[in-house]
């Protein structure tokens, strides 16, 4: 585990939790205030909550919480979990006033698959114990801060990245004109992770569907790559859905190959900033998601790094 030394964005927090026993993890994205926020899947084989409700033509304006887990769609019930404590903490939309008061928090999530990495999965067997998702979104929960560790961390714990151990990581860069932005990425990918520009010909490595990687053939199932991009420019939704959608550039940067039908890949993207605007500049936006997609591929670097 290493820490990065990028700037952090003001007004966001995270926080992993991880059991080694399972060898499993939950990471939970903890905005300070309710947040405009977006969500663009590419992948072949997604898992996710909530994300219907993040579309710029559906009700909700904000949302609390992301949850990224392991444990494929057991994994969900970590943002079970988080909506539940927010709730008790006041936190969500506002249900009648006063004392009476109840919250509904909005807390989208996505899970990535770390079910044959070896852990002992005995709960999903008959009389097995309870899963180990809710415990850890407490956890996670608990251990939300600003510039969380890299590494086999959080959801990523159990992840593989290709032909090597997968891993949770982070980077930054500023705006031309004042801001940030931020990208956070749990990496268990299919294709391999590449220390610089993937290349453009040869061939298309697949270590987890090869027979020599010592795998079976189920494992070739076993990816997704999670990610979520957050700035302190103000967004609208919309703009916001454009963000998350240039950001994915950041994965096919790096990872070769990616949005494969092996992989569930997500990226969110949120703004911290407390207005909505009517309108977001063109030009804004065209930056702000050429400068994601870069912070997501050093992310990414980052996370899975090469010896």
């Amino acid at each position: 585990m290493s820490e990065s030394t990028d700037s952090w964005l003001a007004g966001l927090a995270v926080g992993h939790a991880q059991c080694a026993m399972v060898r499993t993890g939950v990471t939970v994205i903890l905005p300070e205030a309710p947040a405009v926020m977006a969500v663009d899947i590419r992948g072949g084989g997604p898992g996710t909550r909530e994300t219907d409700a993040l579309a710029p033509e559906n009700l909700v304006e904000r949302a609390h919480a992301i949850v990224l887990a392991g444990g494929s769609v057991f994994g969900l019930a970590a943002a079970d979990e988080v909506a539940l404590a927010l709730a008790r903490a006041g936190r969500g939309l506002a249900l009648g006033t006063g004392a009476a008061a109840l919250h509904v928090p909005i807390v989208p999530a996505a899970i990535l698959f770390d079910l044959l990495n070896g852990g002992d999965k005995g709960f999903l067997r008959a009389n097995g114990p309870e899963p180990p998702y809710r415990r850890l979104a407490r956890e996670a929960l608990a251990a939300a801060g600003p510039a969380p560790l890299t590494g086999q961390v959080g959801a990523a714990f159990g992840a593989r990245a290709g032909s090597r151990a997968g891993g949770f990581g982070w980077a930054s860069v500023p705006l031309d004109d004042g801001g940030l932005v931020l990208a956070l990425v749990a990496v268990n990918c299919f294709g391999e992770v590449e220390p610089g520009a993937p290349p453009t010909s040869g061939p298309v490595p697949m270590p987890k569907h090869h027979p020599m990687a010592g795998l079976a053939p189920s494992d070739a199932l076993a990816n997704t790559t999670l990610a979520v991009v957050a700035t302190d420019a103000p967004l609208t939704r919309a703009a916001a859905r454009r963000l998350a959608l240039m950001a994915h550039d950041g994965l096919a940067r790096a990872i070769r190959p990616i949005h494969t039908p092996f992989d569930g890949d997500t990226v969110f993207a949120l703004s911290v900033a407390p207005q909505m605007p009517a309108a977001v500049s063109p030009v804004l936006l065209a930056e702000l998601g050429t400068r994601a997609a870069d912070c997501l591929a050093r992310a990414i670097r980052r996370a899975v790094p090469h010896p």
